[in-house]
């Protein structure tokens, strides 16, 4: 049995929406210092609805099929629904994941939550913090950008 299904590898090697937005309405930038994994989610947001998204990954195989997965699947839809995007339904959308590699679609949930509380915080849109608790506490890695 293959240690990656078909999508994994499909979506390492054609990452879908790949890239910066430059006038992003939220940001969300998450890291895992034990795995070395930093994942970088850019929203555009017009009314309610994710219009475009993209993503930086620096990261393994998986971190990157999570990225481009989590951001098909909230494309095109009310922030709402991307907030109920759990780290269990990007791994099943790519039919899978070891679980050595589960911490990747993790830190896909994790960063589009950060992009969206970027977004609300950013136009003092009120939220109930207990979406989005602080995952880890531990110190944060940045990407550096050209």
């Amino acid at each position: 049995m293959a240690l990656y299904s078909e999508k994994v590898m499909d979506h390492f090697n054609n990452p879908r929406n790949v890239g910066i937005i430059e006038d992003a309405d939220g940001i969300g930038e998450v890291g895992n210092a034990k795995c070395g994994d930093i994942m970088k989610i850019y929203l555009k947001i017009d009314g309610d609805i994710i219009s475009d998204v993209k993503f930086k990954t620096f990261g393994c195989g998986s971190a990157i099929a999570s990225s481009s997965m989590a951001t098909e699947l909230i494309k095109g839809k009310p922030l709402s629904q991307a907030l109920e995007l759990t780290n269990k339904a990007v791994a099943e959308a790519l039919d899978g994941l070891p679980a050595h590699k589960m911490h990747c679609s993790v830190l896909a949930e994790e960063a589009i939550r950060a992009a969206i509380k970027d977004y609300y915080d950013k136009n003092g849109i009120e939220y109930d913090k207990i979406l989005f608790p602080d995952p880890h506490g531990e110190e944060e890695h940045h990407f550096e950008e050209d």
